[in-house]
């Protein structure tokens, strides 16, 4: 049944107009007042999904997901004020590991956050690669979030800012998500942004993983209509407790109680044959590295004060593509706090 908006009774005529469209565009949202819809089931997977969302306000369970830009985190501090869950960055191609994700990894379990690993992809470098480097850098543990593949065209990298196929982009996607789940026990998370989206997820392919969408100028079913998500990336200007500068925000689709229990099965972990039922390692001191050539580049260059950061729909966000601003400004960073360098990944 479609909204009906009755407003012959209102006692002020010059009220009417704005009033009507702040209640079609809250019904629009997910619901009136702010109320959102409860979010359906996961196909295939454990996690409750979505399509549209009233504002990140109106979301109970909020994390975050990290990487070696962030600098040393409190990860105690990050627990304390009430971040549900992280997703640190772990791999990218097959050769980068984030310096800091050992001890990112082993300090948030002891601080108690659910935490998952990402691996960014590299289109330039052949998955089988990146699968095993993956595999070889995150250990398996039960209690961890599944891993995650995070999906995006890299036009600023100096090695590979190319964009392959469509079909061609799918088949290294399948290979990965299908040796993850072997490895891990558990369906993979897909985080995806707009421009990737539009180019090889547009058709709405892999409905049946738990999808990760980035949007931080707009709610989500405005940047990836009829696309169902898990998890939503509402900000990279974010501010928490324990970490130093800006972090990237991200809410939950469901509810509490929803996260309660999927945390109490281990987020998926199932009684399937592989390596995820293995005892988990022990937390140790990270083991030593041979840096990387871009790390080795990055170490020697002096810190830069980046650039302030502007709404996604300032941003080119793909060759030649713009997306329109829509929605309400960012959350403002805490003041007198410095600044991090930007969490992008760049070869």
């Amino acid at each position: 049944m479609g909204l009906m908006i009755r407003v012959g009774f209102l006692p002020f005529p010059d009220k009417v107009v704005p009033l009507a469209c702040a209640l079609v565009l809250a019904a629009c949202a997910g619901g009136v007042d702010g109320v959102i819809e409860p979010a359906s089931p996961g196909r295939g997977h454990p996690f409750p999904v979505r399509e549209a969302s009233a504002g990140h306000q109106h979301h109970p369970v909020h994390g975050i997901d990290v990487a070696k830009y962030q600098g040393d985190i409190d990860w105690q501090a990050v627990k304390a004020s009430g971040i549900a869950f992280a997703f640190i960055k772990a791999t990218e191609g097959s050769d980068i590991l984030d310096t800091k994700f050992h001890h990112n990894w082993a300090a948030a379990k002891a601080a108690g956050v659910p935490r998952g690993a990402y691996h960014f992809s590299y289109w330039c470098s052949p998955i089988e690669n990146q699968i095993s480097w993956f595999k070889r850098h995150v250990p398996v543990e039960r209690d961890a979030l599944p891993p995650v593949l995070d999906l995006e065209w890299n036009f600023q990298s100096p090695t590979c800012p190319k964009r392959i196929p469509k079909e061609q982009a799918l088949v290294a996607i399948h290979k990965f998500l299908r040796a993850m789940e072997a490895h891990y026990g558990k369906k993979p998370i897909i985080y995806v942004d707009i421009p990737f989206h539009r180019d090889v997820l547009n058709n709405n392919e892999l409905a049946d993983y738990p999808i990760w969408v980035r949007s931080v100028a707009a709610p989500p079913q405005m940047r990836y209509p009829g696309r169902r998500w898990a998890f939503w990336q509402y900000t990279e200007r974010g501010s928490v407790p324990g970490i130093r500068g800006r972090v990237d925000k991200n809410v939950f689709a469901g509810t509490q109680a929803e996260w309660s229990r999927i945390a109490a099965t281990n987020f998926g972990a199932g009684g399937r044959a592989g390596s995820a039922l293995a005892p988990a390692p022990v937390a140790g001191p990270a083991p030593p590295v041979a840096a990387t050539p871009q790390e080795t580049v990055n170490a020697a260059q002096p810190p830069q004060t980046p650039p302030a950061e502007t709404p996604e729909g300032q941003k080119a966000t793909g060759a030649g593509y713009q997306e329109p601003a829509t929605g309400a400004p960012e959350p403002p960073v805490r003041p007198n706090i410095e600044a991090a360098p930007a969490a992008t990944a760049g070869r």
